[in-house]
């Protein structure tokens, strides 16, 4: 059962840092909670984007490949959702971290392209990334653009004029860099676990393999999950507050 940290100034806090300073190979999780402060919804959320373009409906390989027009409503939604949107001090406080040689990398069910626009370098997108256009016959990739988000005909392959997708992963499609995180996770003693339930798998495998190997799991969120029960530290708050605190924290502390 998890230690739960109510506030960033007690004894308890004090150990998950003591405790995370001892960490050889620390690893970051995370999802759409860490970028709620960017301005970004949880599209899972009443009223997110999952209530207004259901997901079977327009998110899913197979609708795409029967009916693009169809799929790209939904694709000029998000692309509006994530359009200008800056790092927040969450992500900004993981790429700190992994400057300081304290953080091994990041794994992310993002696809908004924050934590490295925020300079984190070993980033891994469970989900794919949605700041480039893939054709899936002959895999030509280009930046999404601005007019990208205009009405009208959905955008074409330059090389062999199929219809072009975002470079993310939909329902139907396999997840991306399973090797490279397994490899990972394997490897890893320590889990930040931020703005995720960790409940949708593949992803929600990932704690269970670093806490089957010995490893030490620490959750930054708002309301306690399924998760909650099997890690160590379950730290309450907003991510953009409880993970710069806690990094600052680390920093100080080894000096």
């Amino acid at each position: 059962m998890a230690k739960r940290i109510k506030s960033l100034h007690t004894d308890l806090f004090d150990e998950a840092v003591a405790l995370f300073c001892h960490a050889t190979r620390p690893v970051a999780l995370t999802g759409a909670g860490i970028s709620v402060e960017s301005g970004i919804p949880d599209f899972r959320s009443p009223g997110g984007l999952w209530s207004v373009f259901r997901p079977d409906e327009f998110a899913t390989l197979e609708v795409f490949l029967r009916d693009p027009e169809k799929a790209w409503k939904l694709y000029r939604a998000l692309g509006e959702a994530l359009i200008d949107k800056e790092p927040g001090s969450a992500h900004k406080a993981l790429a700190d971290l992994e400057r300081a040689g304290r953080l091994q990398a990041v794994i992310t069910q993002n696809i908004d392209g924050l934590h490295e626009k925020a300079g984190s370098r070993n980033v891994l997108e469970v989900h794919g990334e949605h700041q480039h256009l893939q054709c899936l016959r002959c895999h030509f990739l280009r930046p999404f653009e601005q007019k990208d988000l205009f009405e009208g005909p959905v955008p074409v392959c330059s090389d062999c004029t199929f219809p072009l997708k975002p470079n993310i992963v939909l329902f139907g499609e396999l997840v991306r860099e399973m090797e490279r995180i397994e490899a990972i996770l394997d490897r890893a003693d320590l889990l930040l676990v931020i703005g995720t339930s960790a409940q949708v798998y593949p992803v929600a495998s990932f704690p269970y393999a670093v806490k089957a190997n010995g490893g030490t799991i620490y959750e930054f969120n708002l309301e306690e999950t399924g998760l909650t029960h099997a890690g160590d530290f379950f730290i309450r708050g907003k991510a953009g507050t409880t993970v710069p605190a806690f990094v600052q924290a680390v920093l100080q502390q080894e000096g």
